[in-house]
């Protein structure tokens, strides 16, 4: 069931009425149920993986509250631990080593007998295992008692809105809300419901629009010229912001309009000055779980540089792991790890350079540029995401540069012969590719309001008649621009 669809719309109506007519006592039941129905709408046999992960953590938690021996809770977490990541290695990483070994042993002309595994990939196992494994390091810390209630420890794992692909919600966060009484309040709903047309528009407008041209580019990328190399891959980025902070903007919005409040998980990414920032700004719940359970532990910036520089490449080469079972993420992770380290190694000289020129970090003088550079830097590293392998990825950087030139005098000297020839053979319309260029500018725009602060509280203040304008121009938009057509589920679900 994905959030794209008349069926999500019909359930989510259906459970948010019966949610409201029922007794606060009852409705963990209902939502209970209902992430358990919406988890089994791709596989009904995967439940039983959602419901071992949740009792092992559930079990060991409740078993390290009634122990005060540190070694007999230090058991019961590694337990957790092992066994929840063991679920998580089988489905997702066993083929992808046991295919890496297999590589090895026939390169060295030895046998090799482990067969593959015929199993798909649980949607969602990534996020609910790390969801699962927080809770069990935190109740481990101290930081809060374990929970008790059998039934609502499996809705904190289970929670249909964030199941899938996040945000990967804290436990101190989440668990304490399915206890709080929740009255029916129509400005709360509303807002819930601006924030779900939001992240729609952004995934059936914009994101499954240009996914045409991702995919024709990145399915065979030989075949094509350096600017549709370039072409696709700022597609890409553009493409995997919208769709994966689309499904988070619905999964915050339908949570809020039961009256739930998940963590906010994206903060316009893309207009970022250095690599550090945009990682305070992407997938916000997964980055501060890698920095909380892998970063700090491993040491964090509290060693000497060359070790600091060692725990930041270990925990973006995890990360890009974490992301798929190929080597192109891994590249990926280790390809930001790099970005980063260089980024530090360089504060010094960058500090400098701005003292020579008079120059301050909030001047746009110097953000224009760095905001370019970042986003430049970022382009180059979701290659490596995008192509099938880190050949094809490599191919598509090596050959970027290929009739660029011819390119840009084709659009300096307005000769449009040279542009239709680069926009021929991309999978896309003129017309559609205009309308996804004019939602991307409405999108920035959009960005550039949300800057001061309270976007809801902002937008209350506008006159009645510009925000429903505004409402009502995104609501068509999705119902009279959408790609419904070439609707696809969203990319984080295959993590």
């Amino acid at each position: 069931m994905f959030f794209n669809s008349l069926h999500f719309v019909g359930f989510f109506a259906l459970v948010a009425l019966v949610y409201f007519l029922l007794p606060h006592r009852r409705r963990w039941l209902l939502l209970l149920g209902a992430s358990y129905y919406f988890y089994m709408c791709w596989k009904v046999e995967y439940i039983v993986l959602i419901l071992a992960s949740t009792a092992i953590a559930w079990g060991t938690g409740v078993a390290m509250g009634r122990t005060a021996d540190q070694a007999r809770r230090r058991q019961l977490l590694w337990f957790s631990v092992v066994t929840n990541l063991g679920l998580l290695f089988t489905f997702k990483y066993f083929n992808f080593f046991n295919d890496s070994l297999r590589q090895i042993f026939e390169g060295l002309g030895l046998g090799y007998g482990v067969g593959a595994l015929d199993v798909l990939l649980p949607v969602g196992i990534s996020f609910y295992t790390f969801q699962t494994l927080s809770y069990s390091v935190a109740v481990y810390k101290g930081e809060h008692p374990p929970e008790r209630h059998a039934g609502i420890f499996a809705l904190y794992v289970a929670f249909f809105p964030q199941l899938v692909a996040g945000p990967i919600e804290r436990s101190s966060n989440l668990l304490p809300q399915f206890f709080r009484r929740v009255d029916f309040d129509y400005r709360r709903i509303a807002d819930g419901l601006k924030i779900m047309a939001w992240g729609l528009f952004k995934k059936v407008v914009i994101a499954d629009r240009i996914s045409a041209v991702v995919n024709t580019v990145y399915d065979q990328p030989e075949t094509f010229l350096g600017p549709q190399l370039m072409l696709a891959t700022f597609f890409f980025a553009i493409q995997i912001y919208c769709d994966f902070s689309g499904y988070s903007d619905i999964a915050i919005g339908a949570a809020r309009v039961l009256g739930f409040d998940l963590m906010r998980n994206f903060d316009r990414p893309y207009h970022a000055a250095s690599i550090g920032e945009f990682w305070k700004r992407w997938h916000i719940s997964l980055s501060t779980w890698f920095r909380d359970y892998v970063y700090i532990p491993l040491g964090g910036n509290r060693t000497v540089k060359w070790r600091w520089y060692y725990n930041l490449m270990i925990t973006f080469v995890v990360s890009g792991l974490w992301h798929g079972a190929n080597w192109t993420f891994v590249a990926w992770g280790a390809l930001n790890g790099l970005y980063l380290v260089l980024e530090i190694m360089l504060a010094k000289p960058r500090k400098a350079l701005l003292q020579a020129t008079g120059l301050t970090e909030d001047r746009w003088a110097y953000k224009i540029p760095a905001v370019a550079f970042t986003f430049a830097l970022t382009c180059l590293a979701w290659v490596f995401f995008r192509a099938d392998s880190v050949t094809d990825a490599v191919y598509v950087i090596a050959h970027m540069p290929d009739g660029t030139l011819d390119f840009l005098r084709s659009v300096i000297t307005l000769d449009l012969a040279g542009v239709k020839l680069v926009l021929k053979g991309l999978g896309i319309s003129r017309s559609d590719l205009a309308i996804a260029i004019g939602a991307i500018v409405v999108m920035e725009a959009v960005h550039l309001y949300q800057r001061p602060g309270n976007t809801m509280a902002r937008l209350a203040a506008l006159p009645a008649p510009v925000r429903w304008a505004g409402y009502y121009a995104i609501v068509a938009g999705i119902l009279f621009l959408g790609a419904f057509n070439a609707a696809q589920q969203f990319i984080y679900f295959q993590f």
